[in-house]
């Protein structure tokens, strides 16, 4: 088997310069909370694949599932020769989403696929143009969700233009809102809104119920419940992209639950297969039934390998009761977290839900972001065995995704080298 070292040279002669990553080290093997590399280095995984691997890599009845899949059929398309897995899913989706309405759900491939439908489904329900978004926002890397995603480096740069008619208002960030209630917060986006755009050209307000690349960033109580009453009051169509908070990540089911917010349509993918790549819009079955035959789909949607995944990541979901799994990890590591802060002046705020946390850096005393320490904490914890990612539109957020299946003792070990790299 080559060695890290030598599949990085490999890669220089192979793969596009573009598609950069965290670590440098390959992958051999992964399960439950770990991530062993070729050179046979242990990992203690705090990004499970970027929030994707919430039952962890290689669970068990993923692995038969698919596996039994794989020996019936790989595909068919099901705009061409339908199946049943792809209706279960759609049927699991339905039950387990926000809302007691009538639904409809229809998958695809990627999250920046889901969120371009949901879109699509808006604009054609309505008959209106205009898509509302949020400073620091993400969405995707398509032309359309780069229009709606708000960080330039490294997602936009040189790539435009993009797509129009989409409008950015201000988010709620209780670190940097100057006190601004939810209620408050909400009141300023809709101003915006009112005054620029005109409510009666909006097809959607699209927003992420705790923000992703953007920072982690967790609105403060009552911004989405007053975005969504005022949404219902000017026939918008309410999105939440659940793709990064879906599925147990933050303690519940979906993030929308936390303040009893039920969205129009919800944006999923990551967590949905257990590490096989399927999304999905899920929403009022008027809204949904509104597009015409054949406006929705694609070639792999809704591929039969991906749905007999998402069956089985749902069920052990449920079996493992994942969701309490999450609450139970923000127990034990945002103390540790605290702690950290408490005696590191560079940390402004820890913030998340569940198994979805951060820490915000900054110049002690101040509030000006400081990315060059937070890339430094995390090659400190990469260089001692932790996997660890940034994000924020600062580029000064450390934030923490482990695998919900990750046990205490290595969720204990990963905060000790989190500790031992602030110093």
């Amino acid at each position: 088997m080559a060695s890290s070292e030598e599949l990085h040279k490999r890669r220089g002669d192979a793969v596009a310069r573009g598609v950069g990553s965290v670590i440098s080290s390959y992958v051999d093997h992964a399960s439950g909370g770990t991530v062993t590399d070729v050179d046979g280095r242990e990992w203690i995984d705090f990004a499970a694949g970027i929030a994707v691997t919430s039952v962890g890599n290689s669970a068990p009845r993923v692995v038969e599932a698919v596996r039994a899949q794989v020996e019936r059929f790989t595909h068919t398309c099901f705009m061409v020769a339908p199946y049943e897995s792809y209706v279960a899913v759609c049927e699991q989706l339905n039950a387990l989403t926000p809302g007691g309405f009538e639904k409809r759900s229809a998958l695809f491939n990627s999250g920046a696929e889901a969120v371009e439908n949901a879109v699509k489904v808006a604009r054609h329900a309505t008959g209106r143009p205009a898509v509302v978004v949020f400073d620091h926002a993400y969405h995707g890397r398509t032309n359309l969700t780069m229009a709606l995603t708000a960080k330039n480096m490294p997602y936009k740069h040189r790539f435009g233009p993009f797509a129009g008619e989409i409008y950015r208002v201000p988010m709620s960030y209780p670190l940097r809102d100057g006190g601004l209630s939810g209620e408050q917060a909400a009141a300023r986006a809709v101003e915006v809104i009112e005054k620029q755009v005109g409510a009666e050209n909006v097809a959607a307000l699209l927003i992420e119920p705790i923000q992703g690349e953007g920072g982690f960033v967790v609105p403060a109580p009552g911004f989405l419940p007053a975005l969504r009453a005022w949404a219902t009051a000017a026939g918008v169509v309410f999105v939440a992209d659940e793709i990064q908070t879906g599925f147990c990540r933050t303690g519940d089911w979906f993030a929308c639950q936390h303040e009893g917010v039920e969205p129009d349509l919800v944006t999923l993918a990551k967590g949905i297969a257990g590490g096989l790549p399927l999304a999905a819009v899920t929403g009022r079955a008027e809204l949904m039934d509104a597009v015409h035959v054949g406006g929705l789909g694609g070639t792999y949607g809704g591929n039969p390998i991906a749905c007999a995944a998402a069956l089985a990541t749902i069920e052990t979901m449920h079996e493992l009761d994942l969701a309490g799994a999450a609450r139970r990890i923000e127990s034990v590591l945002f103390p540790r977290l605290r702690a950290i802060a408490d005696r590191d002046p560079r940390v402004a705020e820890v913030r998340g839900r569940g198994a979805m946390l951060a820490v915000e850096l900054v110049l002690p005393g101040t509030l000006t972001p400081d990315p060059v320490a937070t890339a430094a904490v995390s090659a400190a914890c990469h260089a001692a065995g932790l996997l660890t990612l940034t994000c924020g539109t600062y580029g000064n957020v450390l934030r923490f995704l482990p695998p919900l299946v990750i046990s205490d003792g290595q969720l204990g070990r990963g905060a000790d080298v989190l500790d031992a790299a602030f110093g």
